[in-house]
């Protein structure tokens, strides 16, 4: 009985213990999914400054492309200065029906479809340059500045 008794201790600390390693991973995982900026506010313009705009350090951001300075912006989307009036409500250049933000329905909106690579989009996912591509968690803050209605702050 006692060997019984021992051998089905160590059994459940070894359970134990590859359960614990195995729920660490995950979370690492997660953390790396979702990147730096969950605690973003869903805002346009928290948005605008931390996604659509270059930054030094990563150059994948949206303006890289879709400026007009200086040249055509691409797919015709400027998000420079005016990045808000060329979004919301807006029909695709690229794909005729769809509507680049439509308010309160994020899965509607092309440019989410477009982030996340959805089937059916025209062209690549964007950013165009990537992988790197948007983290999940940038995406969900897009996607929740849509759901509570793509307000322009």
């Amino acid at each position: 009985m006692y060997v019984l008794r021992r051998c089905l201790f160590g059994l459940i600390a070894i359970v134990a213990t590859g359960l614990m390693v195995a729920s660490c991973e995950s979370v690492n995982k997660l953390s790396n999914l979702t990147g730096p900026t969950p605690d973003l506010a869903p805002t346009f313009s928290s948005i605008q400054l931390a996604v659509i705009q270059s930054s030094g350090s990563n150059p994948q951001r949206c303006i890289a492309c879709h400026t007009s300075q200086g040249r055509n912006p691409a797919a015709g989307l400027d998000l420079s200065a005016n990045a808000f009036s060329g979004l919301v409500n807006v029909a695709s250049r690229n794909k005729p029906g769809a509507t680049l933000v439509v308010p309160g329905d994020p899965d509607n909106s092309y440019v989410i479809q477009k982030l996340e690579g959805a089937t059916g989009i025209v062209g690549r996912q964007m950013p165009f340059n990537g992988p790197p591509y948007l983290t999940a968690g940038q995406i969900q803050i897009i996607r929740r500045w849509i759901l509570l209605g793509a307000k322009n702050d």
